[in-house]
């Protein structure tokens, strides 16, 4: 819902390190890996019950997602890259809602169930939207720079981490948050139905 408005802010704050790693040679998609892989370690955390470790991976997995960008807008920026970009991220937010089930699967199973089915709501419709608006040469005038269409909602990037943050913090209330949350993007998903249905109505 905020995405837009604070990715200026993201990008000045990034800028120094993004430069530093370009100019040792780190490429944007050896950084959209290892945040990726760093991510993944989230998972094993949460089962654990290392909730403190597993914010601080889930940190590190977001900062490497602004870096990739960051980093690439240095150099040339590629459709590999924008790939990675958004397909390791709909991975890594699946992955997190996991962790808490495995952790305790007879209070956190359902309601991770119905969160990552959520997911699957938004993230199809966001990603079926960018698909049509392509084939029409379409661009996101929130998101200039970025490789694909991004369609806005109530849920995005910034209120979803928002959300792991709150989960780590507070991981008995994972089940209210869950549900919470997966009731916000069901209303993402039906906006952006709606859009995609106005948007894309035949000529």
């Amino acid at each position: 819902m905020i995405d837009a408005l604070i990715l200026p802010a993201q990008r000045r704050a990034l800028h120094p390190l993004a430069l530093a790693l370009h100019r040792r040679g780190v490429t944007a998609d050896s950084i959209s890996l290892s945040g990726f892989a760093i991510g993944i370690l989230a998972v094993p955390a949460l089962a654990m019950g290392w909730v403190w470790l597993a914010l601080a991976l889930i940190l590190l997995n977001r900062l490497a997602d602004g870096l990739d960008g960051a980093v690439a807008r240095l150099s040339a920026p590629t459709d590999r890259g924008a790939f990675l970009d958004i397909a390791l991220d709909f991975v890594f937010y699946a992955l997190i809602p996991l962790g808490f089930a495995m952790a305790d699967p007879a209070t956190n199973a359902l309601p991770a169930a119905v969160l990552i089915t959520a997911f699957v709501g938004t993230g199809s419709s966001f990603l079926a939207f960018a698909v049509i608006a392509a084939k029409r040469d379409l661009r996101a005038q929130d998101y200039p720079t970025k490789g694909i269409f991004y369609l806005g909602g109530l849920t995005e990037g910034f209120e979803t981490i928002a959300l792991f943050v709150a989960m780590c913090l507070m991981p008995a209330l994972f089940p209210v948050l869950a549900y919470g949350f997966a009731a916000a993007c069901a209303l993402t998903t039906l906006t952006r139905w709606w859009q995609g249905w106005q948007a894309f109505k035949p000529d």
